[in-house]
C-alpha cells in the first residue's frame, strides 16, 4: 500500500495537469431488425442436420416454462441448454461463437423477406400457404388443401425446413411462423400429425411478426486508424456541431484496462479509496506511452526482429496478447521496442526457418501464413465466416475419427490422406469391331513419308509442334447419331483433321434404330448407316466418309437429315444401283447396327454424340465445333507428353502395338458410368458407435439416423472372395478396403440380378466384401420374403464359403422360379450345409431385421419400397431406376475409383494402427465415408521441418482432447499480424489446439513497417450486462489515442459488405482528437450484401458487353439493374438477404438475348426464371451464360438499331442514361440534362463540391442531374436537407 502510494506522488509531482484522454469507437449494424438468437441456433442445428433441427424445435418448447427469472442471461442459457444437448462440447463453442458473431441472423432475415414477398396476411403472428394460397387459421387449412393439387408446388428452396417423414406426393403446407411461441407450438403439433399421416408435406420458415426496433451488432471485421500526411490540407476547419455520443460506447470500469502492465480494473477494484490517483497515474502512464517522435533511420532497421524478441520473451499464455497490443499501438511503441536487445540464437534461427519458409511454402521475409490441419487459410480472402466453415468441417471430421478410436498423432495422419475424389478421366475400350476406323497411320499409303519409330517422340522439336509418327498414339471416335443437329459440324471436324493430315486415327460409330422393322426407306439413320456400309464395301471407309460428307452437305443449315438426301446422293454416284437394294427392308448392308447400339450402351459414356479421345469422352461443353478442334489439339500435345516419358523410361517400345499399350493403362474400364462418376456425392454417417442391431426391430425405430445406420453395419455379415466370413476367427487377415452393400428387394428379379452382378465381380477381387440390405417392394410377409429370409438364415447359420455358395444359387433367376411354383427351399442347399439350423432360422415367425431394413431403407437411405441402390464405402449410389443398368463392369469401375482416390491410402494407415481384420475393414469403410464426404478444397500442406526453439510461440492442447493443429507464420509489425493476433486469441478459447506462431521478421527496414492503429472485432461469445441484459454489440475502441497526429478510419470487411457510414458529427477521413472533447463514435450500416457474377455469350464465347440484368421478387420485378462488363463479364448487383429473382431487363437486353444456363443459383439449370438466395454474409458468385434470338444474330446490343454507326462507349452511355429510346423519342430541345459525376471524400473537399455545386446552378441554364458515390460521403452531407 505504501508502495502504491508513493508511486502516485512521484507520478502527481512530476506530471503535469493535461487534458482527458481521448478515443475512437466505431460500431457496425445491419439495415434490419435484431434477429431472435433462438431462431439464430435453430439454423446452426439445421446445418449439422435436419433430425438435431426439428429435435431442437421440440425441446425448445420447454425454454419458455422452465424455471429461470426471464432475464436475457437465463433465456440465453435456457436455450444453449436444449440446443447443446445433441452438441459435442467443441460443437458448442462453435454455437457460441456463431452466435456471438450472429452468422445466422442473415439467414432469418431472409426467410423474413421470403414471407414478406407471400406477402403476409394482415394482423397475423402466423400464417400458412398452400400452393399460393394463405390463410391465419388452422381450421380453414382443409379448404385450402381440397384444391390444391390443381395449384402448382411452391419452390422450396434448399435452406427450407422439410419435416423428415412426409409423403413427397402430397400437397405442400409451408408454415410461416416464429419458433418459441405458444401459437407455434399449437400449429406445428397439428401439422406434425397430418405429414406423419402422409397427408401433407410440412415445411417450416422463420416469420417475425413483430421485429425488434433495434438492430443486429456485427463483428469479424477489422477497423483501421491510419496516421495521415499533414503535407496539404485536408481538414476543414468547420466548428463541428452536436457531439453527443452514445453513452454505452465506453465502459469507464472496463476489467481489462491495462497500460504499460499496470492492470487498472483490478487495482480500482482493490484501492476503491484511490479511485482518483489511480486516474492521475493511469494519465501519465498513457501520455508517457504515447510519445510519437519520429525514429533515426538506424533504430528503424531491426524493429521487426526487436518486436518479435519483446513477444517472445513473454510467457507462452501471454504472448499472443503481448503480439496483439504490440502490433495494433505500433506507432506509439515502436520508441520502447527500439531498446530490446535480439539474441544471436533468435535471429539465426528465423533466418534458417525462412530459407524453408521460401522453399516449400513460397514466403518472402515478412509474408505471412495461417494452417488449420493443413489447411491454408488464405487472410486476404477468407473472412471470419468461411474460417468458421472450416473449424466446422474440420470438427466433424475429428470427432468422427476420435468416435472411431483414432486418435492423437494418427488422427492427424489420416486427416492429412488427400483423398478427395479424382478427377482423372476414365476411358473406355476402344478396341471394338463396332468401330469404323476411316484411316490408320501405320497402314495407310498416304503416311508413308512419316517416320515410324517411337524413337521419334523424343527428338527436339519446337514447343507446340505435333510430331506426325506413323503410330496410332491418337485416337479420336465420334458416336453420333445421325439425324442430330449437331452430328454434321462433328464430322466436319473430323474431315478437317483427315484433310490437314493431323496425326489422328478417326473412328465412327452410327448409333440409330435398330429394330428390324425399320428400314432406310423410313429413317435417314438408317439410310446413313446402310450406304456407308455399302460403299465401305464397294470402296473403302474413307470413301464412304467422303460419301457421307457429301450427303450432309446436302442439308441446309438448321434442317434435319432426310431420307431424300441419302436417295440423291446415291443416285448421282451410283446411277446404275438399285436404291431399294441399299435402303430397303431386303438390305444386306446393316454391318454394325446393332454393335454399334449396343457398344454405346455398354459403354455407359451418356448422352449423344459422344466423343472419345483415346477412349476418354469429352464433357458436353467442350463439343462445340470451335472449342473441340482446340480441345483435340491440346489432348495430342498432352498425352504426346505421356507417351514421351513411356518411351524413355523403356515401357514403351517399337515393336509393341500402341493401341494395346494404351488400352491396359488402369484407367481404361470396362464402362463408364456417369452416376459413379458424378462429383455431387451423398455419404452415410458411419460414425456412430453403439451395440444395437436389427434383430431388434422395437429398439431400431427409436434411434436416429446415424444409429440406424450404425445398427445395421454392427449386423452385417459379409460375403468375401474366398468364402470366409470376416466374422470368424480362423479367417486370413486381408484387410478389404472396398465394401459394398446391395440394397434391393432380393424377392424381385431386379434385386436379385444386382446382387449376383455384384457376387460375380467379386469372383475376380480379393478387395470385396458385400452386404446385403433387404428392401421389400409390399409389407413383409410370409410368401414375398422368400429369398431374403433364405439369404438372412444362411448368413447367420452356416460357414462363410456354404453361406456365399447358397446366397449365389438364391440369386439365379431359375431358383427364384422354382421357389415360386412350391419347390421346397432345401433343395438348393449347397453341400456341407447344416440344413436343420438353417430350417429353424428360416421358419422363424421373427422378421424384425426385414422390418429394419425396410424403415432404414425409407428413413435414412430415402428409398421407395423396393427401389435398388449400392452403397461403396458409405457412399450412396442410388436410387436406381427401373431397368436401370447396373452391372459387373459397374463394380468393378467403381472398386477402381475407390482403391484409386481412398481405399488402398486408408487401408496402409489402419495396418499401421494394428486394429484386428474385422474391425479394420469396417474402418477402412468408416474413415472412408468420413473422409470422402467433406467437400473438396486444397491439399493439406505438410510442415515438419520448422525450428522452434527460439523463434516460435508454442502452445500445446489439452491432453486426452481432440485437437487442432494450427500453424502460424507472421511478421510480427505486419498488417497480418493486426488481424491474426486477435483471432488466434479468440480460436485459443474456442478450440484446443496444438498452436506454433512463428516469426518471420524482415531485416534492415527503412521506414516505419506500422503507421497505423488496428482493431479487430471479434468476440467468442455473447455478452451481458451487469444486469443480465444483452450488451449493445461488439464495437471497436481506440482508447487512450495520442492527440497530436491527424487521423482517418477505415473499415476492413469482407469483399461482398458494403458499408457506409450513418451517423457521426465528425470528419472520419480527417480525426483531429485536439478538438475533440472526448470520444469520437463512428457508427456505420451495412447496406448491402453483394451478389457478384460473370457473364457470357456461348455464341461468341465473350461477355455480351452492354447486356443488363435486373434483380427483384416476383412482387417488385426490378429493385436494382446492373451492366455487364466487357472486363471478364463481371457484373455486380446490390441486395440483401433473400430470395431474389435475376431477370435480363426489359428492352433490348430482353429482346435480343435469353438466358441459356446459370450456375451457382438456387433454380434447377432448366427453370425459366432464375432464383438467388443470400442467406449469409459469405460472397456469393454466379454465372450466366446467354445466347442470342435465332432472329437477333445480327442485332448489336449497344446500338439502338437505327444506324449502324452508332456503337461505342459513348453512344452505350447516352444509351443507358436515355432507357434505350429510339432517337426519335428523345427530346432534343429543353429536356436534355447535364449528368456531373462527382467524387468527395471528408468535410473540406465536401465544402468545395457544394461550392462548386452552387456555381454551377447560377451559372448553366441547362438543368442538371449530380451524382455522388454514396460510399464516400459524410453523414452530415447526406443529411443535408438543401441537397435533397
Amino acid at each position: 500500500m505504501g508502495i502504491l502510494i508513493a508511486v502516485l506522488g512521484i507520478c502527481f509531482s512530476s506530471s503535469l495537469v493535461r487534458g482527458h484522454s481521448k478515443a475512437v469507437t466505431t460500431s457496425l449494424t445491419t439495415k434490419w431488425s435484431s434477429t431472435p438468437l433462438l431462431l439464430e441456433a435453430s439454423e446452426f442445428l439445421s446445418e449439422e442436420g435436419q433430425e438435431k433441427f426439428w429435435n431442437f424445435v421440440e425441446a425448445s418448447q420447454n425454454i419458455q416454462t422452465s424455471e429461470h427469472d426471464g432475464s436475457d442471461y437465463a433465456s440465453y442459457h435456457a436455450m444453449l441448454k436444449a440446443a447443446c444437448h445433441s452438441l459435442s462440447p467443441l460443437q458448442q463453442n462453435l454455437l457460441k461463437f456463431s452466435l456471438a458473431l450472429r452468422s445466422y441472423s442473415a439467414t432469418i432475415q431472409a426467410f423474413q423477406q421470403i414471407a414478406a414477398d407471400e406477402p403476409p396476411p394482415k394482423d397475423c403472428t402466423l400464417f400458412f400457404a398452400v400452393h399460393g394460397d394463405k390463410t391465419c387459421e388452422f381450421e380453414s387449412l382443409g379448404n385450402l388443401l381440397q384444391g390444391a393439387s390443381e395449384r402448382p408446388k411452391p419452390f422450396l428452396f434448399k435452406g427450407d425446413h422439410k419435416y423428415p417423414v412426409s409423403n413427397p406426393e402430397s400437397p405442400v403446407v409451408i408454415l410461416y411462423a416464429e419458433i418459441g411461441s405458444e401459437e407455434f407450438y399449437r400449429n406445428h403439433k397439428r401439422l406434425v400429425l397430418k405429414a406423419e399421416a402422409g397427408e401433407i408435406t410440412y415445411v417450416l420458415r422463420h416469420y417475425i411478426a413483430n421485429p425488434s426496433k433495434e438492430k443486429v451488432y456485427l463483428s469479424g471485421y477489422g477497423v483501421e486508424l491510419a496516421i495521415k500526411s499533414t503535407e496539404y490540407k485536408a481538414k476543414d476547419d468547420t466548428q463541428v456541431k452536436g457531439t453527443d455520443v452514445n453513452a454505452t460506447v465506453i465502459d469507464e470500469n472496463d476489467p481489462v484496462d491495462e497500460v504499460q502492465g499496470f492492470l487498472f480494473g483490478k487495482l480500482r477494484q482493490l484501492y476503491p479509496d484511490l479511485t482518483e490517483e489511480l486516474k492521475e497515474l493511469r494519465k501519465h502512464l498513457v501520455e508517457s506511452t504515447n510519445e510519437m517522435a519520429p525514429l533515426k533511420v538506424w533504430q528503424l532497421q531491426d524493429l521487426s526482429f526487436q518486436s518479435a524478441a519483446r513477444i517472445l520473451t513473454a510467457p507462452p499464455v501471454d504472448a499472443l496478447m503481448v503480439m496483439k497490443d504490440l502490433s495494433q499501438n505500433f506507432p506509439t511503441m515502436a520508441r520502447a521496442i527500439t531498446k530490446t536487445v535480439v539474441s544471436s540464437e533468435l535471429r539465426a534461427e528465423i533466418e534458417e526457418n525462412q530459407k524453408y519458409f521460401k522453399g516449400t511454402l513460397g514466403l518472402q521475409p515478412g509474408d505471412s501464413a495461417l494452417f488449420i490441419n493443413g489447411l491454408l487459410i488464405d487472410l486476404d480472402t477468407q473472412d471470419i465466416f468461411s474460417l468458421t466453415d472450416v473449424l466446422r468441417n474440420e470438427a466433424r471430421v475429428m470427432e468422427g475419427l476420435h468416435s472411431l478410436g483414432i486418435e492423437g498423432l494418427s488422427l492427424h495422419n489420416v486427416l492429412k490422406l488427400n483423398i478427395q475424389p479424382s478427377d482423372s478421366d476414365y476411358a473406355v475400350d476402344i478396341r471394338s469391331s463396332a468401330i469404323s476406323w476411316i484411316n490408320n497411320l501405320e497402314v495407310d499409303s498416304r503416311y508413308n513419308s512419316w517416320p515410324s519409330n517411337v524413337q521419334e517422340l523424343l527428338r527436339p522439336t519446337f514447343p507446340g509442334v505435333i510430331r506426325q509418327i506413323r503410330k496410332n498414339f491418337h485416337n479420336f471416335v465420334l458416336i453420333v447419331d445421325p439425324v442430330h443437329e449437331t452430328t454434321a459440324e462433328l464430322l466436319n471436324v473430323a474431315e478437317m483433321f483427315f484433310s490437314n493430315h493431323i496425326p489422328l486415327r478417326i473412328g465412327l460409330v452410327f448409333v440409330v434404330n435398330d429394330s428390324e422393322d425399320v428400314d432406310g426407306l423410313q429413317d435417314p439413320g438408317v439410310a446413313l448407316l446402310r450406304t456407308y456400309n455399302y460403299v465401305a464395301q464397294e470402296m473403302d471407309n474413307n470413301y464412304a466418309f467422303q460419301t457421307v460428307m457429301s450427303i450432309y452437305n446436302k442439308v441446309k443449315t438448321g434442317d434435319q437429315l432426310k431420307v431424300e438426301h441419302v436417295v440423291s446422293v446415291l443416285e448421282k454416284q451410283y446411277p446404275y444401283v438399285e436404291i431399294n437394294s441399299i435402303l430397303g427392308i431386303d438390305s444386306a448392308y446393316d454391318q454394325n447396327r446393332k454393335a454399334a447400339r449396343g457398344y454405346y450402351e455398354q459403354t455407359g459414356v451418356g448422352p449423344l454424340p459422344v466423343v472419345l479421345f483415346n477412349g476418354m469422352p469429352f464433357q458436353k461443353d467442350q463439343l462445340d465445333p470451335d472449342d473441340l478442334e482446340t480441345v483435340t489439339m491440346h489432348k495430342i500435345l498432352e498425352t504426346t507428353s505421356i507417351f514421351q516419358r513411356a518411351v524413355y523410361l523403356g515401357e514403351l517400345s517399337n515393336d509393341q502395338d500402341v493401341v494395346e499399350y494404351i488400352m491396359n493403362q488402369p484407367n481404361v474400364v470396362p464402362r463408364i458410368n456417369a452416376r459413379i462418376l458424378m462429383s455431387d456425392r451423398e455419404y452415410l454417417d458411419l460414425t456412430g458407435m453403439n451395440n444395437f442391431y436389427v434383430d431388434d426391430f422395437a429398439r431400431f425405430t427409436t434411434l436416429d439416423s446415424k444409429d440406424k445406420t450404425s445398427a445395421v453395419a454392427n449386423s452385417m455379415t459379409y460375403l468375401t472372395k474366398k468364402g470366409m466370413s470376416s466374422k470368424e476367427i480362423y479367417d486370413d487377415s486381408f484387410v478389404r478396403p472396398v465394401t459394398f452393400w446391395i440394397v434391393g428387394d432380393f424377392d424381385k428379379p431386379s434385386g436379385r440380378q444386382l446382387l449376383y452382378d455384384a457376387i460375380k465381380h467379386q469372383k475376380s477381387s480379393n478387395n470385396v466384401r458385400i452386404g446385403m440390405i433387404n428392401n421389400p417392394s409390399n409389407d413383409p410377409n410370409s410368401q414375398n420374403t422368400v429369398v431374403a429370409k433364405a439369404i438372412w438364415a444362411a448368413l447367420q447359420t452356416q460357414t462363410s464359403n456354404n453361406a456365399k455358395n447358397f446366397i449365389t444359387k438364391m440369386a439365379k433367376e431359375e431358383t427364384a422360379k422354382a421357389l415360386e411354383a412350391g419347390a421346397d427351399i432345401l433343395e438348393f442347399a449347397v453341400g456341407g450345409m447344416d440344413t436343420n439350423n438353417f430350417k429353424e432360422a428360416f421358419e422363424s415367425p421373427k422378421v424384425d431385421f426385414i422390418l429394419s431394413h425396410a424403415i432404414y431403407c425409407r428413413d435414412v437411405l430415402k428409398l421407395k419400397k423396393g427401389q435398388r441402390a449400392v452403397i461403396s464405402n458409405g457412399r450412396i449410389i442410388g436410387p436406381l431406376e427401373d431397368g436401370e443398368m447396373f452391372n459387373q463392369d459397374d463394380f468393378h469401375l467403381l472398386e477402381n475409383i475407390i482403391l484409386k482416390t481412398s481405399g488402398q491410402k486408408i487401408k496402409s494407415q489402419i495396418q499401421q494402427l494394428g486394429f484386428e481384420e474385422d474391425l479394420a475393414s469396417d474402418l477402412v469403410m468408416k474413415v472412408d465415408a468420413l473422409l470422402s464426404a467433406q467437400p473438396k478444397g486444397e491439399a493439406r500442406i505438410e510442415y515438419h521441418y520448422f525450428e522452434e526453439r527460439y523463434s516460435a510461440i508454442k502452445l500445446r492442447p489439452k491432453e486426452g482432447e481432440t485437437y487442432f493443429d494450427v500453424v502460424a507464420i507472421v511478421d510480427p509489425v505486419t498488417r497480418d499480424a493486426q488481424r491474426l493476433a486477435p483471432l488466434l486469441l479468440v480460436l485459443t478459447q474456442l478450440i484446443n489446439m496444438n498452436l506454433r506462431v512463428f516469426m518471420n521478421c524482415q531485416s534492415r527496414l527503412s521506414d516505419m513497417p506500422l503507421k497505423s492503429f488496428y482493431r479487430y472485432v471479434l468476440e467468442p461469445e455473447v455478452s451481458f450486462t451487469a444486469g443480465n441484459n444483452f450488451a449493445p454489440g461488439p464495437i471497436a475502441k481506440f482508447l487512450d489515442m495520442p492527440q497530436s497526429p491527424l487521423f482517418t478510419l477505415n473499415l476492413n470487411t469482407p469483399e461482398s459488405w458494403m458499408v457506409e457510414s450513418v451517423r457521426t458529427p465528425y470528419d472520419l477521413d480527417n480525426i483531429y482528437l485536439v478538438e475533440v472533447d472526448n470520444v469520437v463514435a463512428a457508427e456505420y450500416e451495412l447496406e448491402y450484401l453483394l451478389l457478384e457474377g460473370h457473364c457470357y455469350d456461348i455464341t461468341t464465347g465473350q461477355p455480351p458487353r452492354g447486356l443488363q440484368f435486373t434483380l427483384g421478387t416476383s412482387t417488385t420485378p426490378v429493385i436494382v439493374d446492373t451492366i455487364v462488363m466487357a472486363n471478364l463479364g463481371y457484373f455486380q448487383l446490390k441486395a440483401n438477404p433473400g430470395a431474389w429473382t435475376l431477370r435480363l431487363r426489359k428492352g433490348r437486353s430482353e429482346d435480343i438475348y435469353r438466358i441459356y444456363s446459370h450456375d451457382g443459383t438456387d433454380s434447377p439449370p432448366e427453370a425459366s426464371e432464375v432464383s438467388v438466395v443470400l442467406n449469409n454474409f459469405k460472397s456469393k458468385i454466379i454465372k450466366v451464360k446467354v445466347q442470342k434470338k435465332l432472329d437477333m444474330m445480327n442485332e448489336d446490343l449497344l446500338s439502338d438499331g437505327t444506324s449502324e454507326n452508332e456503337s461505342g462507349f459513348w453512344e452505350s452511355l447516352k444509351w443507358g442514361f436515355t432507357g434505350g429510346q429510339k432517337n426519335e423519342d428523345v427530346k432534343q430541345d429543353k429536356d436534355d440534362v447535364l449528368n456531373i459525376f462527382s467524387v468527395a471524400s471528408g468535410h473540406l473537399y465536401e465544402r468545395f463540391l457544394r461550392i462548386m455545386m452552387l456555381s454551377v446552378l447560377k451559372h448553366t441554364k441547362t438543368p442538371l442531374k449530380f451524382w455522388f458515390l454514396k460510399n464516400y460521403l459524410s453523414p452530415t452531407f447526406k443529411r443535408n436537407k438543401e441537397l435533397r
